[in-house]
């Protein structure tokens, strides 16, 4: 990328895209163009089409998306997929139409079919069913990643798409209801904790600073602890005992792999500088398919080893309960991370390292 060219970078909000300015910022891009929704909004085709023509981005970074947990995604699923796909839609079409240097589009590993072969290959994609809980969302993401393969075939533009694993890092949705496990845990450990200690300052500062269905910290006693027991976070007699429990969704079994967003941000950045459409084309085929880039760590832990080590991390000492009867979603999705180390990136940040700074993050913001 030229250092002095304009670059877009949409979503830049969210947990990838403000990880994504940080990085461009430290690596000398300063001609980064950003609007908050209310300044563009993407569902908007009109509007999205009249920026591109007053701007003019030479380079656009699409991390603007919607997304949520296993809760939200088979809540919401038209919305999920509604959205997702307008808005694709309006960015790669008029990145297009504005003649766009190149662009990064982010997927999501929910692309793979539910019962993938472990690592996932890129070439596993559209080989078997997807996980039902978040197909809405997995499909958009899908038509994204042919959406830019179909243009650069047809058009020959330098669309490239990237296929993270779970991301966390600062600005990360801690939402009870529709965030992604591991900043669920996260605030759920850290309330537990504070109920524990009967710390009802830092309770009602919490929940303050991110109501939980309307309610905050000025409520009663009684409202707050209503709607924690709600969420799984709950007093109760452990071996005679009063004593916190926390009650997480499913058995705990299924594993996941996790990136920091900042690991993700400079994958980004990398590919945008490095790697182009052509390097991605297969050289033995005819058909040009499954062009897109893994991202991630290569390796995995259960979601009840992530929970024991926030658990540590935070400090909660009460009991962790299971609820079985919850869904436990795609049992692994462990990313083969073969062809981006190939490229000439691989992650850097481990994982008790990169919860330590967002929890610290978190207590401080």
């Amino acid at each position: 990328m030229d250092k002095q060219g304009k670059i877009f970078v949409a979503g830049h909000r969210g947990l990838v895209g403000s990880a994504i300015v940080r990085s461009l910022e430290q690596k000398g891009y300063n001609n980064i163009v950003v609007k908050t929704r209310s300044q563009l909004d993407l569902l908007d085709g009109k509007a999205v089409e009249e920026f591109f023509k007053t701007e003019k981005p030479d380079y656009v970074f699409f991390a603007a998306a919607k997304v949520g947990g296993i809760v939200a995604n088979n809540t919401y699923r038209a919305d999920f997929i509604y959205e997702n796909l307008q808005i694709q839609n309006h960015i790669i079409h008029q990145s297009y139409k504005a003649g766009v240097k190149k662009l990064l589009f982010l997927g999501s590993s929910c692309i793979y079919p539910k019962a993938c072969p472990q690592p996932i290959k890129e070439d596993y994609l559209l080989t078997d069913i997807l996980e039902y809980t978040n197909e809405s969302y997995a499909i958009a993401k899908i038509a994204g990643i042919k959406m830019c393969e179909s243009y650069n075939l047809q058009y020959g533009t330098n669309f490239i798409s990237v296929m993270p694993t779970n991301l966390y890092g600062p600005n990360d949705n801690y939402d009870l209801e529709k965030s992604h496990v591991l900043p669920a845990l996260i605030r759920k450990m850290y309330l537990g904790k504070c109920l524990e200690d009967q710390d009802w300052e830092s309770i009602k500062k919490d929940l303050d600073k991110k109501p939980v269905e309307g309610l905050t910290g000025q409520s009663s006693q009684e409202q707050i602890l209503a709607i924690l027991s709600k969420y799984g976070i709950h007093q109760s007699l452990v071996g005679g005992k009063q004593a916190c429990v926390i009650k997480l969704w499913g058995t705990g079994t299924p594993r996941r792999e996790f990136l920091h967003s900042d690991d993700m941000a400079k994958a980004c950045v990398f590919t945008m500088e490095k790697v182009d459409f052509e390097d991605l084309k297969p050289t033995n085929s005819g058909e040009v398919r499954n062009t897109h880039i893994n991202i991630g760590v290569g390796e995995d832990q259960s979601i009840k080893e992530l929970a024991e080590l926030i658990k540590g991390i935070v400090g909660f000492t009460g009991e962790l309960q299971w609820d079985s009867e919850k869904p436990d979603g795609t049992f692994q999705k462990l990313l083969d991370v073969s062809k981006m180390s190939k490229l000439g990136w691989t992650a850097s940040m481990g994982l008790k390292e990169g919860i330590e700074k967002v929890f610290k993050q978190y207590k401080k913001d």
